[in-house]
């Protein structure tokens, strides 16, 4: 059996710049913390995966003596703890109000994988809560198709770590060649090969400069009929994509 894994930010819908960073800004300001990341700014933080790792790469003796928090770790630890868990509810409250449009091209390919047969999952680094409602928001009633669904908290180290994958991988309970993930970053790339799947990449405002020299193909988009036409930025297989990528295209990357 063939299995397609996606990533959730950045790939089932353009989360960071309109989900995340919105939620991270309140979150911020709720606690009193003299923070508020731009786009740029938040451009570099997501070299660092996960949130609650995000989070915590604010700490420094400067931040933490200005916004009066405790120098023991294990309190600093808590109090992240209760910033993201915060961050999350904001950024669920969001998804649900349906602030978050789904990228093209992503339903579409999650039916025409489910129709040829092919295992589906979700593999990603933000908490469980916030994949689980860009899911639903994004796959509506194919949602419950996706067999596995591996975040964060599952696992001990982040992207670019293989972790998340190796994880989803064993759960499916196929072998890594029939796999292809669906990334849009770097890390996202490292973490699906260090793996041993094959990868597909789509790339988004914050990553489209990263280096994807290990992906089978990217492009700009997934795509969808009636919708103007993908770009090809790099195609390592066999297949010829045309305004859209198809489960074929897919497929292809299985196969150097």
């Amino acid at each position: 059996m063939n299995a397609l894994i996606f990533d959730c930010d950045g790939v089932l819908a353009d989360t960071e710049r309109y989900g995340h960073l919105p939620a991270f800004n309140r979150t911020f300001a709720e606690f009193g913390l003299p923070v508020i990341w731009s786009e740029e700014e938040y451009g570099r933080r997501l070299l660092i995966g996960g949130g609650k790792e995000r989070m915590a790469s604010l700490l420094t003796p400067e931040l933490i003596r200005d916004a009066g928090l405790p120098d023991d770790p294990e309190l600093l630890r808590a109090e992240v703890a209760r910033w993201h868990a915060r961050k999350t509810e904001l950024y669920t409250q969001a998804v649900a109000a349906g602030a978050l449009a789904p990228r093209p091209g992503v339903r579409r390919l999650m039916r025409e994988a489910l129709d040829a047969g092919w295992a589906l999952a979700v593999a990603s680094t933000s908490a469980e809560v916030s994949v689980r409602a860009i899911l639903d928001h994004v796959a509506g009633d194919d949602a419950r198709h996706v067999g596995v669904v591996v975040a964060g908290d599952a696992v001990a180290r982040k992207k670019p770590a293989p972790d998340v994958y190796d994880l989803a991988i064993e759960r499916l309970g196929v072998e890594p060649p029939a796999v292809v993930a669906i990334e849009d970053s770097r890390n996202g790339l490292l973490a699906a090969v260090g793996a041993k799947a094959a990868c597909l990449v789509t790339v988004n405002d914050y990553t489209r400069d990263e280096d994807f020299a290990e992906a089978r193909i990217v492009v700009d988009s997934l795509g969808d009929p009636g919708q103007p036409p993908i770009a090809v930025l790099e195609n390592r297989t066999s297949a010829d994509p045309g305004a859209w990528i198809s489960l074929a295209d897919v497929r292809a990357c299985l196969h150097r």
